[in-house]
């Protein structure tokens, strides 16, 4: 199925709706900070909730969860029911502390807990992430998809498509700042979520044969029920590239273990998706903003993760033999094999008929721009109150710190837009950039934890904990050539890595708090009362319900 006028209409409509509003709610914004980076403090739960689901619903899990659900399964899926546990955790204990705080970024609290040494050390190193990790790979991933689905497969739609991208996202974001990213979110996961769903829909009645979504789900479940275990075992699932799953979702770790580690770092500590509760009106409507993200990400594996299993029940058959159908070649290896993060495109342009695939191709491209948006407007954020008004402008106007902002953020999309043609070859994107992010983020979080949560942590114990905390992960993770087999090097799953490195990393600062503070509590220890983590009924019924929901899911799908 081509990509028709209609289709085009569709998707041009989408394009200038976003922007129109993104500029409409930006024209009451003050000249303030504020007002730029926190949108003026005004933001209500259901546009915090909308919010985080858009800055986290990208290319990486629209087309990397939906390869790594063609390879492993549904267990990938346990990032986004974690997270919604995840999620309840942070509103009740990180959240009262944050807002407390008053903060504008979360290298803030480092220098308000820690040093302003330290704070500057994880400013760049965020800033940095976000500039050559996050916005590089959420625009290679997204132009990869719309050329895919809008050309050919060729690559001729592919530099375009990253320059469009671009521009899109920069067109609102650069002069609304936060206010525009958020209300415009509100819009864009609505979309998504009807997009994924209508691609989901038309893929099971296609496997079913026009007899239903039901009876698609039901076939595809018959035919690989080993793809719908949520804990794996070693060699349970081998992938289409012959790897053991297990090591990217070691059993019960995902549970009890490094998943975690990941996902307390990228919900508590993370800028580009913690910013919008910092925003909020109050302390009552972050959270519960908190709680609706959190059942949303109950729903978001049917729209990730369940496409890409379906992509591998149409593939793949049971001896291994391969159909490509009618499906475009460029799709598919050299060996016949659909590549995994090919497989939400592939079903787009395959299956989803014309009109409605304009709208599924604006889900996509609105899962994409809210991300970009997002990670610019965190990244002038951190750059314009961390580095250049402590450093460079501590006197500097109110109107003129915005300016920096927006020249900032343009700054850091230029250099991703040059960057991210060079990304090739990376197999499953979402796992890939999981493992990676998993070398630093133990110390990180270890950081944060234990400033939080223990009195006596000093600033030297920080700074070496962090630090100490990368050769121990690739102790785990990276052995020198030719030394793979000998005992001096460990290698583990990337979890159980994250696990170790994240408690080892917490031991080092304890030891060191203790010598060099004597026993006593560091006089910027965080003092914590029970009052603080008082919750209102409503967060606290709607936590219960997602827990409750959680152990259901991870009981039927064991």
């Amino acid at each position: 199925m081509e990509f028709s006028w209609i289709d085009q209409g569709i998707f041009i409509a989408y394009g200038i709706i976003i922007i129109g509003i993104g500029i409409w709610v930006s024209r009451k914004n003050g000249n303030t900070s504020e007002d730029y980076f926190l949108a003026g403090k005004t933001l209500p739960w259901w546009a915090i909730g909308a919010s985080l689901i858009a800055a986290n619903i990208s290319a990486e899990q629209f087309i990397g969860m939906s390869g790594s659900g063609f390879a492993i399964g549904l267990a990938i899926a346990s990032y986004e029911w974690m997270a919604a546990l995840t999620l309840i955790v942070v509103g009740k204990y990180f959240l009262p502390i944050f807002i407390e705080k008053k903060l504008y970024t979360i290298p803030e609290f480092i220098e308000k807990r820690f040093s302003t040494n330290l704070k500057t050390i994880l400013a760049i190193f965020w800033i940095a992430l976000f500039v050559f990790v996050n916005l590089t790979s959420v625009l290679y991933l997204g132009a990869t998809a719309m050329d895919t689905i809008m050309g050919d497969g060729s690559g001729a739609l592919f530099q375009k498509a990253i320059i469009g991208l671009a521009l899109f996202s920069a067109a609102y974001s650069l002069y609304g700042g936060l206010s525009a990213v958020a209300w415009t979110d509100v819009i864009q996961v609505v979309l998504l979520v009807i997009g994924g769903l209508i691609t989901t829909v038309f893929a099971l009645s296609y496997v079913s044969d026009g007899q239903g979504v039901l009876a698609g789900l039901s076939m595809v479940y018959e035919q690989v029920p080993e793809k719908f275990s949520m804990i794996l075992d070693k060699g349970e699932i081998i992938t289409p590239d012959g790897k053991d799953a297990w090591w990217d979702l070691p059993g019960l770790a995902v549970i009890i273990g490094g998943m975690w580690v990941a996902n307390l770092y990228y919900w508590g500590f993370n800028q580009y998706i913690i910013q919008r509760t910092l925003a909020a009106k109050s302390l009552k409507e972050a959270q519960k903003g908190i709680v609706l993200a959190a059942g949303l990400k109950l729903i978001i594996p049917i729209i990730v993760v369940l496409p890409g299993i379906i992509a591998f029940v149409m593939n793949v058959g049971p001896d291994g033999v391969v159909s490509t159908g009618s499906a475009d070649p460029s799709f598919f290896s050299e060996t016949g094999r659909i590549i995994n993060d090919n497989a939400a495109p592939w079903l787009i342009k395959s299956f989803v008929p014309t009109g409605l695939k304009g709208l599924v191709l604006a889900a996509l491209a609105a899962a994409i721009v809210s991300s970009i948006a997002s990670m610019l407007n965190s990244t002038a954020t951190i750059f314009t109150m961390d580095i250049f008004k402590p450093y460079f402008g501590p006197k500097t106007s109110e109107k003129n710190l915005v300016n920096v902002g927006r020249i900032s953020a343009s700054v850091a999309l230029l250099i991703a837009v040059f960057l991210a043609p060079q990304l090739k070859n990376l197999g499953q994107v979402f796992q890939y950039i999981q493992e990676y992010t998993g070398v630093v983020s133990p110390g990180i979080l270890a950081v944060f934890m234990m400033g939080l949560f223990w009195k006596r942590t000093t600033n030297n114990a920080a700074i070496w904990g962090v630090l100490l905390s990368i050769p121990i992960a690739l102790y785990f993770k990276v052995a020198p050539n030719g030394w793979s087999d000998s005992a001096l090097f460990v290698t583990i799953p990337f979890m159980h890595q994250m696990m170790i490195t994240w408690v080892l990393s917490m031991i080092v600062m304890m030891i060191i708090s203790q010598i060099e503070g004597k026993g006593q509590d560091h006089e910027k220890g965080i003092v914590i009362t029970k009052s603080l983590f008082a919750t209102s009924p409503t967060f606290n019924i709607s936590s219960f319900i997602i827990m409750i929901v959680l152990v259901v899911l991870y009981g039927i799908f064991w």
